[in-house]
């Protein structure tokens, strides 16, 4: 039997290249080997506030890039999380056996409620990652590396009900590209680049115009050096060379046997050209698919269908376990 393989994005913001690097394109590799369940977790995205006009259209968007970036619904499962109920079903049930103490001690909780007001939702944000994650007795999860800490407290939870109930669910594991599971901000390397990064100059978006994309990579943040050498270089430097590295699917000492000794210029320029090649060909297809919103639905309500009924399975002996049925 196929691994089972889950993973989604949040819509909110816009998707940019190092969701396409860290996440999509792992996706698309994995697709051929795995049972592959796909999610656009709009219940994770409105733990902060989104304007609902907008958040509506970019859960169609983020649908659409997923297919643009090579998802296959013939292979891949690909749903929207707030159309499938036993997300938040068995996210109750997981939070009457999660410490408290666990939830308060989460990285991204204090870093995203610096920013917006602490509600309940974002404090509880980790244990409907996990319900997402259990319901489909999922084998691997494709995460960055800030999800980690969710995924270990998701270990936790499933060994903690199957102890105290009886064997129910599999425990998970994460899966991070070495290379490409860090895609940093353009214009401050110590930041992971970010769909809510206020510096326009910061992010590459899959949507970006090719004027766009090419004044940001003129502009990135490198440091005083003219030539590339493998003994030196900055963390804004690297961080380019890995984006390059991903996009040619090569490793960094290939990328560094073939651009060592190019100026910064010489090199910023091809990788321009590389990410427009790319990304022309993602939008592309992007906006064909986004055209015929009719099909795009029937993908979404295919994904959905399969959701809940895989999911129902495990939540139904959860219940069953717990004295719910």
């Amino acid at each position: 039997m196929s691994k089972v393989v889950f993973s989604g994005i949040q819509p909110s913001g816009n998707l940019h290249i190092g969701n396409y690097i860290g996440a999509l394109n792992q996706w698309v590799k994995m697709q051929d080997s795995t049972e592959s369940i796909f999610c656009i977790v709009d219940l994770h995205a409105i733990t902060v506030p989104q304007d609902p006009v907008q958040l509506k259209e970019k859960v169609l968007e983020v649908a659409a890039l997923y297919l643009a970036c090579g998802i296959d619904p013939k292979k891949s499962h690909i749903f929207v999380q707030s159309e499938n109920p036993n997300h938040t079903s068995l996210a109750w049930i997981l939070n009457t056996i999660t410490p408290f103490g666990q939830l308060e001690r989460m990285t991204q909780f204090k870093d995203k409620s610096e920013k917006h007001e602490a509600n309940a939702g974002l404090f509880d944000y980790p244990v409907l990652m996990a319900a997402d994650i259990l319901l489909y007795q999922t084998d691997e999860v494709p995460v960055g590396q800030d999800q980690k800490q969710h995924l270990e407290l998701t270990r936790d939870l499933a060994e903690k009900f199957n102890s105290k109930f009886g064997q129910t669910f599999k425990l998970p594991v994460p899966v991070i590209s070495k290379e490409a599971a860090r895609i940093m901000s353009l214009q401050n390397p110590d930041n992971k680049m970010s769909k809510s990064d206020t510096n326009s100059l910061a992010t590459i978006y899959l949507l970006d115009s090719e004027d766009q994309i090419r004044e940001k990579i003129k502009k990135a943040v490198t440091d005083s050096g003219s030539q590339i050498s493998r003994d030196a270089s900055s963390e804004g430097l690297s961080n380019l060379l890995v984006i390059y590295s991903a996009l040619k699917d090569w490793d960094l000492n290939k990328t560094y046997d073939e651009v060592e000794g190019k100026s910064y210029g010489e090199f910023k320029n091809l990788l321009a050209d590389l990410v427009v090649l790319h990304l022309s060909k993602i939008q592309k297809k992007y906006h064909e698919i986004r055209s015929d919103e009719k099909a795009l639905r029937q993908v979404l309500g295919e994904g959905r269908d399969f959701a809940i009924e895989k999911s129902s399975q495990t939540l139904q002996s959860v219940k069953e376990k717990v004295g719910l049925v």
